[in-house]
């Protein structure tokens, strides 16, 4: 085989090795996105290193600031359970060797009112950098955070109780 057919077919093979990987990954926090949404955070907590760091916009609300370790982090996405949140993962995209990606999801978020109507929607963007296929640390970036807040006094107005820290 010629040198020039050689790296063709290298450079196909790892860019379609690259693809199956993104949409491998997606269809795995989608699948988990879905069972979070369902009420059981097992799934996407299982993603995250012991140590690992999530940072949400501070702020007057129960989200609010950094949030280190699994334990931490499971409180984070149990309040999301509890104020009736719910997300949609529409893309990722990624960047890095695949032992340490760095990881792009364009999120969006909603929460229905107690009459079915809804009552928050958002769009987020969220950068995740991993370590061996584990999660270790995490920035969510969303689109308007005056709405994080107006939730948290439509919730606190509804007596939703917030989980403790821990």
């Amino acid at each position: 085989m010629k040198k020039s057919t050689a790296l063709a077919l290298g450079a196909c093979l790892a860019v379609g090795a690259r693809t199956a990987l993104r949409q491998l990954l997606l269809r795995k926090f989608r699948r988990d996105i879905r069972k979070l949404n369902a009420g059981d955070p097992s799934g996407l907590l299982a993603a995250y290193d012991d140590d690992a760091v999530l940072r949400f916009h501070d702020g007057q609300h129960r989200w609010a600031g950094t949030h280190r370790g699994k334990q931490a982090i499971g409180q984070f996405l149990r309040n999301m359970i509890g104020a009736g949140l719910e997300g949609t993962i529409h893309e990722i995209w990624m960047g890095g060797p695949p032992w340490a990606l760095t990881l792009v999801a364009r999120f969006d978020v909603e929460a229905p009112g107690p009459d079915g109507s809804k009552m928050y929607g958002n769009r987020a963007v969220l950068v995740v950098r991993t370590r061996w296929g584990r999660i270790i640390e995490q920035d969510d970036f969303y689109a308007d955070t005056g709405r994080i807040e107006s939730l948290e006094d439509r919730l606190q107005e509804l007596d939703v109780p917030a989980s403790p820290r821990g």
